[in-house]
């Protein structure tokens, strides 16, 4: 069983941790190719690209200039410590022992505009690049056409057991990426929705929080059988049986 979620926007290179084992990451040559083009922006093409402000636009261009092989524990940190943000917050990596972050890094996948598929324990240099930028560039109009096939073999290299089933806890916008039709894995879709007057909703924020509640439950209880997901309870979350539908489950709350 694999599990996948998608990066953060926000991040924190603030603290390094250094006693935690890191690995490089295994597209790095594709990472690198994209890296050229970018490179090539000015500040003001990298705000229109992504749609920041002066400032953030600033700091990204000054990111991709400054972004270089080889990555240190002294330029870069372990992605999935990296990473912020709402799913980020519930998986709580940092109180992770080592003997979960290791079962991780063989049972998890962090998808990235930038960097294709990430281990949790592979450095990585600060970036942004969401999946859906329509960046241009020599293998088509956008990422989606960048990462065409390099994403989907990888994590079919990662599925190839019979029955083998790939949990998507990402994003729409990340998943979109992997080609669901030619991966060769059942796919198990967890939805997580609250009780808002009555009715059960997807709120965003807290939607993300759960996903990564339910990876981090993955991780911490060494799950491979896929049934057990159904067990899932963290901050007043369960299985909706009524609500679910073949490989979409529904976990709600409220």
């Amino acid at each position: 069983m694999l599990t996948l979620i998608s990066p953060a926007k926000k991040l924190d290179y603030a603290q390094q941790d250094e006693r935690r084992p890191h690995t490089q990451p295994e597209l790095l040559d594709h990472a690198q190719e994209l890296l050229s083009d970018l490179k090539t922006l000015s500040p003001q093409d990298v705000c229109a690209l992504m749609g920041l402000s002066d400032k953030l636009g600033a700091l990204n261009y000054e990111r991709f200039q400054a972004w270089q092989r080889p990555f240190t524990t002294e330029n870069a940190k372990q992605a999935v410590l990296a990473f912020k943000g709402d799913v980020y917050q519930g998986l709580d990596a940092e109180s992770m022992s080592d003997e979960d972050l290791q079962w991780a890094q063989d049972n998890l996948r962090i998808l990235s505009g930038l960097y294709g598929v990430l281990r949790p324990l592979d450095l990585m240099q600060p970036y942004r690049l969401e999946m859906g930028t329509k960046f241009a560039n020599n293998r088509g109009k956008d990422l989606y056409s960048f990462w065409d096939g390099v994403i989907n073999n990888q994590l079919n290299s990662l599925v190839e057991e019979p029955n083998a089933v790939l949990v998507n806890l990402a994003s729409n916008e990340y998943f979109k990426a992997v080609k669901e039709k030619t991966l060769s894995a059942r796919i198990v879709t967890p939805v997580f929705m609250d009780n808002k007057d009555g009715k059960y909703k997807m709120i965003s924020f807290f939607a993300k929080k759960a996903r990564g509640l339910m990876a981090a439950f993955i991780i911490k209880n060494k799950i491979t059988d896929v049934e057990l997901l159904k067990n899932f309870d963290s901050d007043g979350y369960s299985f909706n049986a009524a609500l679910s539908e073949a490989d979409k489950w529904v976990f709600t709350r409220g």
